[in-house]
């Protein structure tokens, strides 16, 4: 094993750096704190959003969720939570990723370009009755766009969470839950406080009905 740092290293900077992050933390805190209290209002949207995936869920259905970048990993993120466990010891759910398999992607981004990355696992995956979320703080990628075309000729129920500015996945979608903010790193993070609400919600709501 390699040998540690005796000190923390020093800087010229360093008293420049903290100002920068306290101010940096305190704008943060106001963001977040603003954008939470405006979602608050959005909590019947949310609930729908829930609602469905549990009746999805409980028919045996799955999850397939997708994004771009930072939203990939929000995807992948969800996919995990709902596979493995939130809060409790529970069955798995059924949900998938389609950002997770590198070969995949890279092949059908070569074949037939980015744009159809998510749209042709759809084409074979997907069934009615399934759920797709997309994660998208534009709401105007074109891969995101074409699987939520090809999910919604399948019949399956498309839920988008996206940021403050208008975009044609609301258009497509059967619900779009907004982040109110432009911000991109703060939609990311709040894409995190809702992926664990609804998380949270649902694994409650299938262990309270498998009692």
């Amino acid at each position: 094993m390699g040998s540690q740092p005796e000190q923390v290293p020093q800087s010229s900077h360093s008293t420049d750096y903290q100002q920068w992050l306290a101010h940096a933390l305190a704008a943060r805190r106001h963001a977040i704190s603003q954008a939470l209290q405006i979602l608050e209002t959005q909590s019947d949207h949310l609930a729908i959003v829930v609602a469905w995936l549990v009746q999805s869920l409980q028919r045996g259905n799955k999850v397939l969720v997708a994004g771009n970048g930072g939203s990939a990993a929000a995807a992948q993120h969800l996919a995990a939570e709902l596979v493995g466990r939130f809060r409790c010891d529970r069955s798995p759910l059924p949900a998938l990723a389609l950002t997770a398999d590198t070969a995949l992607m890279t092949a059908l981004a070569n074949d037939f370009g980015y744009h159809q990355v998510f749209m042709r696992q759809i084409q074979a995956l997907a069934h009615e009755g399934d759920v797709l979320v997309l994660f998208s703080t534009s709401g105007r990628s074109e891969s995101v766009l074409e699987a939520a075309r090809a999910a919604r000729s399948r019949g399956v129920i498309v839920i988008a969470f996206v940021g403050g500015h208008p975009s044609p996945l609301h258009h497509i979608a059967h619900i779009t839950l907004s982040m109110p903010s432009n911000d991109t790193p703060v939609v990311q993070e709040l894409h995190t406080v809702v992926t664990h609400l609804v998380c949270e919600l649902v694994e409650r709501e299938l262990s309270e009905r498998a009692q």
